[in-house]
């Protein structure tokens, strides 16, 4: 059960904030900001890269990991493949993962590693092998982490976390706000500097005003009625969030928060990217998640059973491509199953900008989602 009452009291949302989520999320354009300078200081806005990779491999444990390698590869489109190496293993803890290298990679490859914690043995031996294979490696994790002696042994760069004191008690989870922009922001530097993307430090500056907007608009001083991020947690209190995205931005924004609202809030979600999911999701409205599907449910005495659960589209919206939109079919198809329907569009930017937008609301509604629940 969700408590809608504790989204407008800003007291009992602190005191149920047991894992600072939302310090975490009002302070992501802060970590834009550090992970900027962290990644000045140690030399990347200085690099003369001699042409590009032929292809980027990313490792790290978790959704952080899984989150900036479909962002990097998102933004640097044909440019360069983008690959993440997926961990094997007994048990997503240090000292249980591994990582192998395809057996392709070799010197005009280009490994990066982020991770939250940077304890994982797993990674260092991926980083010595990276070394032996004449792979650069480029990491962003905890300073004074295990990892750090594995780059520095192999001649690799290695960009501090742009961390928060607090953060320090307990680990991380992965899905946590201000996790993603530390660990990707060091890497879309590093990959402007390639040529393999466009973010330069004016761009990751108006990225930093963008989340500082989101942070005003969603905080949780601010009531449901006039904050985006709490009337989405509240329009999906006993709903299955089903997550329709259209435009090339707002698919990995979408995945995130279906891993978010998993790992934070305990909430399972569904996504599908438009005008794919129009076919995909179509026969699942239809079913028994349907909020039309029983005719006798209006009638239906509540008071001794659960609420029954039904499928809630949420919408996320960047640019369509060519002007061509699947929304107007969208909404068509959800109403016309009796489906309610929230929608997310960013106000207008560049790429970086809009993104941002969409990722922070949907990482604040995560959060409340969470905190309402009880998780």
């Amino acid at each position: 059960m969700l408590d809608e009452s504790l989204l407008d009291d800003p007291e009992a949302l602190s005191r149920a904030d047991r894992r600072a989520l939302l310090r975490g999320a009002a302070e992501a354009s802060a970590r834009v900001r550090t992970a900027v300078r962290f990644a000045a200081e140690a030399g990347i806005n200085d690099l003369k890269p001699e042409g590009r990779p032929r292809s980027v491999l990313i490792a790290g444990p978790g959704t952080a990991s899984t989150g900036v390698a479909e962002l990097l590869g998102t933004l640097a489109g044909a440019a360069c493949p983008v690959t993440r190496i997926h961990p094997t293993g007994v048990a997503p803890a240090p000292g249980a993962l591994r990582w192998e290298l395809p057996g392709w990679a070799g010197p005009v490859d280009l490994l990066l590693i982020a991770s939250p914690d940077g304890a994982e043995p797993g990674l260092s031996i991926l980083v010595e092998q990276a070394y032996r294979r004449g792979c650069s490696v480029v990491a962003v994790a905890p300073a004074r982490s295990p990892i750090t002696d594995a780059v520095a042994g192999a001649h690799g760069l290695f960009v501090p976390m742009a961390a928060a004191p607090y953060e320090q008690e307990e680990p991380l989870a992965a899905s946590a706000p201000g996790v993603l922009w530390a660990l990707l922001t060091p890497l879309l530097a590093l990959l402007d500097r390639a040529g393999l993307l466009s973010a330069p430090p004016d761009t990751l500056e108006k990225v930093a005003d963008r989340l500082d907007r989101v942070a005003e608009r969603c905080g949780p001083a601010i009531a449901t009625y006039g904050n985006p991020a709490k009337t989405l947690a509240a329009e999906l209190a006993e709903a299955l969030p089903v997550i329709w995205t259209e435009g090339v931005s707002a698919a990995p924004a979408g995945r995130r928060f279906a891993a978010a609202l998993a790992e934070l809030a305990g909430r399972p979600a569904l996504t599908a990217e438009l005008p794919e999911a129009l076919a995909s999701h179509s026969v699942l409205l239809s079913g028994a998640l349907a909020a039309g599907a029983d005719p006798d449910d209006f009638f239906r005495d509540r008071v001794e059973e659960a609420q029954a659960l039904h499928a809630r589209v949420v919408l996320l919206r960047d640019r369509p491509i060519g002007g061509l939109s699947a929304a107007p079919a969208a909404r068509e198809l959800a109403l016309g199953h009796d489906t309610a329907i929230s929608e997310l569009e960013p106000e207008d930017g560049g790429e970086l900008e809009t993104l941002a937008e969409l990722i922070a609301i949907t990482d604040f509604a995560a959060v409340y989602v969470a905190l309402a629940s009880g998780a």
